[in-house]
């Protein structure tokens, strides 16, 4: 059998991440689609759960989402009734958004689901390699502290 293509290339760290992402992005994504959800959507429910109530504009830096795109994934969020838009009680200028209780429970029910997910993409690991392996994403990710 002839030799992969590529070996210097597949053989690189940034290599393998990459593909080890893709296919956690990859097993995420279908978990949520069970829930009907994207994972952009998933991301800004579990953001606005987190800062609520908080400014579309906020919001957007935290997730590091073009206004445009979020205004889109609010629409959609709102319109099924997980998220409410009011005026900002700080700055009635500018929108505030917080979760709806049908979209706490189904944040709950997208984080069982997603966790799920991570575990399959880390079963070949034992739990110490999982701890190891989280540490040394962190390290590398320069997400410390």
């Amino acid at each position: 059998m002839a030799e992969a293509p590529l070996p210097a290339i597949r053989s690189l760290p940034s290599w393998l991440l990459g593909r080890a992402a893709a296919r956690g992005r990859a097993l995420v994504a279908e978990a949520l689609a069970t829930e009907g959800m994207k994972m952009w959507h998933h991301v800004v429910l579990s953001a606005v759960r987190d800062l609520a109530p908080v400014a579309q504009a906020d919001l957007g830096r935290a997730v590091r989402l073009d206004p445009k795109d979020l205004v889109g994934i609010l629409n959609d969020l709102q319109s099924a009734a997980l998220v409410l838009r009011a005026p900002d009680p700080v700055d009635r200028r500018k929108n505030a958004v917080s979760l709806t209780d049908e979209g706490a429970r189904l944040l709950e029910r997208c984080e069982n689901i997603a966790r799920r997910a991570n575990d399959e993409l880390l079963a070949p690991l034992s739990a110490a390699e999982r701890a190891q392996f989280m540490d040394l994403l962190i390290r590398i990710s320069g997400t410390e502290g």
